[in-house]
């Protein structure tokens, strides 16, 4: 059970560096807009490379219904209680952007079998907050916030689910949305009493699939914003414009004394640092750009679609993705101002650059992705959502997706794609899934906060 299980969280960034490296994986896959009526499930996989099933599914935990679209997840506990003793990283949960639906999973009781130990009915949490399109999961002390993307209409801003630690609806976590317009994305630096929130669009936007003459009319965001994170409130927007188009992920440094984050803009396919400086005001600029590629079929030039980025737990690196381009950097951010390209590798994407790795055929790119607490090894996925999967890599139907992992150089900077390690979901039992998120039964880069 060693490195599989632990308390509450670990006491530092430094000391969950030294956690024992992951032996299991836990990843979403679905069936949710294949064709194939199947429920989506949670798969484990086997990180272990002495074991004899190290790279294969070892268990699929199936979700009680069809057309869940499970997409983002996360612990019921991590390093923000670390402290309470009462508290244990034993749940993790897996929402359906489609169905409402939470489902809290027990990974504890047996960690290579995980059992569904509640859920928390999608309709209820409508009535009860005007709330649907749950995303971002992260604990909160001994409690749990949920992003949700829209109303129970389905339509934009949104707002946040608050949950005891008994997994009971409290009700909305806000006191206020101001004039927010749209929401996805957020991380919180307690010693700074700021929260970060990021923009998507309205679940009835986004879910049918890309317009991309929607991002014109306004209908997909562009804003970052500041709140007030004992105040529950927003306090401030930061108009990013053409620079920012589709703001998705938000990340701060794991130091929580620091106040330096970032956010990919999927659109724009850049990257944007904010800071609070000397004088308290927050800042924000552009620090890495990924120039539009010509492609014979389209159009116009191809955007890299800068879906997710992630900070290595000691802060020194930053990870992103282009998932139409179909590469995977990694830059040195020792100094977050002017980051430094270190490594890049290529997966599936529309360019043609690696159609096939490991002998596999990659229908999509690299999209979500996990690193491990030590920064050695990145686990990669290829699918983004349903329809938009559908849109731009219809091969994937039958394809279906795959995880490869990367060996990263945490010393002199560098990427490497793992040969002997790929999870090909396109011979699952039930037909070809998708994967996107993991997680790992320790905890994970995507996850911890520390107060």
């Amino acid at each position: 059970m060693d490195g599989l299980c632990c308390g509450p969280g670990y006491a530092s960034p430094a000391e969950a560096i030294k956690a024992p490296r992951e032996k299991l994986l836990y990843t979403i896959a679905i069936y949710t807009g294949t064709g194939i009526q199947k429920p989506d499930y949670l798969a484990t996989v086997d990180a272990d490379p002495d074991s004899p099933t190290y790279s294969q599914v070892i268990h699929r935990l199936e979700m009680p219904g069809i057309g869940d679209e499970l997409h983002h997840m996360g612990w019921n506990a991590c390093s923000s209680c670390h402290d309470d003793a009462g508290m244990s990283r034993k749940y993790l949960l897996v929402p359906g952007v489609r169905s409402n639906n939470i489902h809290v999973i027990d990974t504890a009781t047996d960690p290579f079998a995980p059992r569904l130990h509640k859920v928390i009915d999608g309709a209820e949490i409508k009535s009860k907050t005007n709330l649907s399109g749950p995303h971002t999961v992260h604990c909160l002390g001994s409690e749990i916030i949920i992003s949700f993307l829209g109303d129970a209409k389905g339509e934009a801003p949104g707002g946040y689910l608050h949950l005891n630690k008994e997994f009971e609806i409290v009700g909305r976590w806000e006191n206020s949305m101001g004039d927010i317009p749209f929401s996805y994305d957020f991380w919180y630096q307690p010693r700074h009493n700021v929260m970060v929130s990021s923009e998507w669009a309205a679940p009835n936007t986004f879910m049918p699939g890309f317009d991309l003459e929607e991002v014109g009319h306004l209908k997909y965001g562009r804003r970052l914003h500041i709140w007030d994170f004992e105040k529950k409130q927003p306090v401030e927007t930061m108009y990013l414009g053409e620079d920012g188009l589709i703001p998705l992920e938000v990340k701060f440094m794991h130091d929580p004394d620091s106040s330096h984050g970032f956010c990919g803009a999927a659109l724009s396919a850049n990257v944007i640092h904010f800071w609070k400086s000397d004088e308290g005001t927050w800042e924000w600029e552009k620090i890495i750009d990924v120039e539009n590629e010509p492609h014979p079929e389209w159009p116009i030039p191809v955007p890299g679609v800068m879906s997710a980025i992630l900070v290595s737990m000691d802060d020194k690196y930053l990870y992103l993705n282009n998932w139409l381009h179909g590469d995977m950097r990694q830059y040195d951010i020792s100094d977050p101002h002017n980051p430094v390209l270190t490594g890049q590798v290529w997966m599936g994407g529309l360019l043609g650059k690696a159609p096939v790795v490991n002998g596999v055929n990659v229908a999509g790119g690299p999209q979500m992705y996990q690193l491990s607490l030590d920064g050695k090894r990145m686990y990669v996925t290829t699918s983004l959502f349903s329809t938009w999967d559908n849109q731009f890599y219809p091969e994937i139907r039958t394809q279906g997706g795959v995880m490869l992992m990367i060996d990263c150089d945490v010393e002199n900077g560098g990427m490497k794609i793992n040969e002997n390690f790929i999870v090909d979901f396109g011979k699952e039992p039930n037909g070809p899934s998708r994967c996107h998120e993991t997680r790992y039964p320790g905890g994970d880069c995507t996850s911890d906060i520390w107060l």
